[in-house]
């Protein structure tokens, strides 16, 4: 959802967060403000924010979600969502995996072209092109390509 139908949700009594989030936010009736939950159970208020540039970038973003005991570790839950997002994450150097993987300890990145390249050198003299990497449960990588289930798939959650 929009922050526009977040907020108002909030003003209703409800917590919200982005999908990524371990905490959540919330409207103090008492403060009349928004309350900011992190992911190490500090409160503050929004406009108490050290980093402004970071939290109107998250007032911009369309994928906010209320939070309950499913899906934010605050309240309980784990953060799981689509592959579209675990890409949009693997982008910015996360790893990622299934919760419903078998495989202990399984998990996948994205090798990007700069590292790609890098860790080639000019041995082909030729740009390397990103790839999924997947560190198997023997600690071996390979290169990793989604299944259409993976693909489709809604139980996707961060690797620390």
């Amino acid at each position: 959802m929009r922050f526009d139908e977040a907020f108002k949700a909030m003003k209703q009594g409800a917590k919200v967060k982005l999908p990524s989030w371990g905490g959540y936010w919330y409207w103090s009736k008492e403060k009349q403000t928004i309350i900011i939950h992190t992911k190490d159970g500090i409160e503050m208020d929004i406009r108490e924010t050290q980093v402004p540039d970071y939290t109107f970038s998250n007032i911009a973003c369309d994928d906010w979600v209320l939070a309950d005991e499913q899906n934010c570790p605050e309240l309980g839950g784990v953060n799981t969502f689509s592959f579209g997002e675990a890409i949009k994450y693997m982008k910015r150097g996360m790893k990622v995996a299934r919760r419903g993987w078998n495989g202990k300890g399984m998990y996948i990145f994205l090798i990007t072209e700069d590292v790609a390249t890098k860790s080639l050198g000019n041995a082909f003299e030729r740009k390397m092109n990103p790839y999924f990497c997947i560190k198997n449960v023997n600690e071996s990588l390979s290169t990793w390509v989604p299944s259409i289930n993976d693909c489709l798939s809604e139980d996707w959650v961060f690797v620390n």
